[in-house]
């Protein structure tokens, strides 16, 4: 369905250019009009209120409770978008900011990871400049395309920490360029929007995560001011992305349900393409419980940097992840004699190890990451079983 939204967006955009070249106007000429006739803001509206028909999708749950956690989930769409695409959207002089966080979340954000993004443009060449203090890993990826434009999500290049030249106090420099600079090289094309950056945790309460800044290297000190097609292109890419992201996941979170409280392999093609981490192994599913129900997930990890398994709400938010544990990784966990763990997927504590606390929720989305295996490892699926609460002990 989001495909052929995409082709038809596209159309529509090839045809306006046309009708343009008829009329002899300009496109600054269309922006202008828009914004003084209103059109712009009316047109907003008009596309978040027809974000909201994700909300009422097959297979979503119509009850008071998840269709309040879906309307904030949009409202939360919307102050994301809006700051990526209105207040932060200038390639020209590119701030890294938290996007996905404690209160903004989609796509089964990681409570694992420190999240920043930036809008950026293949027209430029940039510098990031940080320090790497103490966070397990982090990652610079490059991406072409957003939720928000017709053609998607797709990966440009990585950079890893491990593949970075520090100065002796930690610090280091990278060049963001279509052709390669300088000690550390992160590659940009023409179609380059988004630089991205992720960090991971394994204890996020003692690890501080790395300092980072990117600047323009044409040497501007303050960004332009604002036009009319800036914030007409702000307002209709940012109601795109909520309406986008939206369709996107709970198309995802249906398909879901055809393996409830299992755990197989996601497609990587689809991860990578909606902007996942092609070094990270996916097993995104759909889990259900009854009251006096609980999950059992049993499997003995693979030699691999890290892992995680999070719970999910239908909308594939994670769960609040500040007051409660709803996310276990290789660190948190405690493994049984075998070096294998077995997560407890339950509504009140079972008095075991590995409890994942549903917060009140019957069902919804969760997920299994193994982060970059070793050589020779193998991805492993998790066993699941569903059990009655007094069997869970056994």
């Amino acid at each position: 369905m989001s495909k052929l939204l995409f082709f038809f967006l596209r159309i529509m955009k090839a045809w306006q250019s046309v009708v343009l070249k008829i009329k002899g106007k300009t496109a600054d000429d269309i922006h202008h009009e828009r914004i003084v006739s209103g059109k712009a803001w009316d047109e907003f509206c008009d596309n978040l209120k027809a974000a909201g028909a994700a909300l009422k999708m097959p297979g979503a749950p119509g009850d008071a409770f998840n269709q309040a956690e879906g309307i904030r989930y949009l409202s939360r769409l919307t102050r994301g978008g809006l700051e990526a695409f209105m207040e932060y959207s200038d390639p020209s002089f590119p701030v890294l900011r938290r996007t996905a966080h404690e209160t903004i979340k989609l796509g089964a954000d990681n409570p694992d990871n420190y999240y920043f993004n930036a809008q950026i443009s293949g027209e430029y060449e940039y510098r990031i400049i940080g320090k790497r203090n103490t966070i397990d890993y982090f990652g610079l990826f490059t991406q072409n395309g957003n939720y928000g434009t017709t053609g998607g999500m797709a990966p440009c290049a990585v950079l890893q920490h491990d593949e970075i030249t520090y100065e002796p106090d930690g610090s280091f420099e990278v060049i963001l360029s279509r052709e390669k600079k300088g000690k550390n090289w992160l590659r940009i094309e023409e179609t380059t929007s988004m630089l991205m950056v992720r960090q991971t945790f394994l204890d996020r309460f003692t690890e501080t995560p790395a300092e980072i800044r990117i600047e323009n290297l044409d040497g501007r000190k303050a960004p332009g001011n604002i036009s009319p097609a800036m914030v007409d292109e702000g307002l209709k890419t940012a109601s795109m992305f909520v309406g986008g992201a939206a369709l996107m996941f709970s198309n995802w979170a249906k398909g879901f349900k055809e393996h409830v409280n299992k755990l197989p392999l996601f497609d990587p093609k689809k991860s990578n393409d909606a902007g996942g981490d092609a070094s990270i192994i996916y097993y995104h599913s759909y889990w259900k419980l009854a009251d006096d129900e609980a999950l059992i997930i049993e499997v003995k990890p693979p030699e691999c940097d890290s892992w995680n398994f999070q719970l999910n709400n239908y909308w594939m938010e994670s769960l609040d992840y500040r007051y409660f544990t709803i996310c276990i990784n290789k660190a948190s966990a405690i493994y049984e004699p075998d070096g294998s763990v077995k997560m407890i997927v339950a509504h009140s504590d079972p008095g075991q190890p590995n409890w994942i606390n549903t917060c009140g929720h019957h069902e919804g989305t969760m997920l299994w990451r193994w982060y970059r295996l070793a050589p020779g490892s193998v991805a492993v699926e998790p066993a699941c079983k569903v059990v009655k609460g007094y069997e869970v002990a056994k």
